[in-house]
């Protein structure tokens, strides 16, 4: 009961501070880019700590020594919303590949458009890879990662779905390195379920350079990476 309590209590202040930033967000259209993306991020900083002080979520980050200043193509495992918003609040300038409806919803999809992201069409694979393609070499090339979930949708805790190659196909054409994360964020942040008190591990690897390689032998070079992590942290969670 205190569980769900606090899981009410959560997201009133979710739905609040969203049809705040929502709003006034869509309002500042005019702006430059920086400063519509410090805005809505301010919103992702307090959903996390939202999460820590109602929710007891609590979050820590291995190899945060590895992130840099230089725009790469950022690679992560999907498995809940949460680090959709926390990875907004420790890579900036970031932009996301998500899906389009995404942009449609009242409130959080006029946030979204804020942060300019590669919004694609899953229905049609071919022109979502060509957007990614064209539009994502633009964002690295005025100094923003990409973030990309490689397995195209969430994935729960132990799962693993096929890695596409996109990523590592405009990491080539923009010559810059993949930078993979893995966490365990659906083991507390289940989706349209209870919120579980914890501690969320989020482990970022070291770059991965794109020298000599192909797209696929830097899918899977990332994908053996990002799985091993995983396992680790699911064992560890479990003992």
């Amino acid at each position: 009961m205190f569980t769900r309590l606090r899981g009410i209590a959560f997201y009133f202040f979710y739905y609040l501070t969203m049809v705040w930033y929502g709003t006034t967000g869509g309002l500042l259209w005019w702006l430059p880019y920086q400063y519509r993306c410090r805005y809505i991020t301010q919103w992702n900083r307090l959903i996390v700590l939202f999460a820590r002080h109602i929710l007891g979520v609590k979050v820590k980050v291995i190899g945060a020594e590895n992130i840099s200043n230089q725009a790469c193509v950022i690679m992560s495992k999907h498995q809940s919303e949460f680090e959709t918003f926390y990875l907004q609040t420790i890579f900036w300038p970031l932009c996301t590949i998500l899906k389009k409806e995404l942009l449609r919803l009242p409130f959080f999809g006029w946030a979204l458009l804020q942060m300019e992201p590669i919004a694609i069409d899953r229905s049609s694979p071919k022109k979502a890879l060509k957007q990614v393609q064209k539009v994502g070499l633009e964002r690295i090339s005025q100094g923003r990662s990409v973030l990309i979930f490689p397995e195209g949708t969430r994935v729960k805790p132990g799962e693993q779905m096929r890695y596409a190659k996109s990523g590592a196909t405009l990491a080539l054409a923009a010559e810059v390195d993949i930078l993979p994360i893995a966490h365990n964020a659906g083991i507390y942040w289940q989706s349209r379920q209870q919120k579980m008190p914890g501690t969320i591990t989020f482990v970022i690897g070291k770059s991965i350079s794109t020298k000599g390689k192909t797209a696929k032998t830097l899918t899977q070079e990332v994908e053996s990476w990002i799985e091993q992590q995983s396992s680790l942290l699911l064992e560890s969670t479990a003992n």
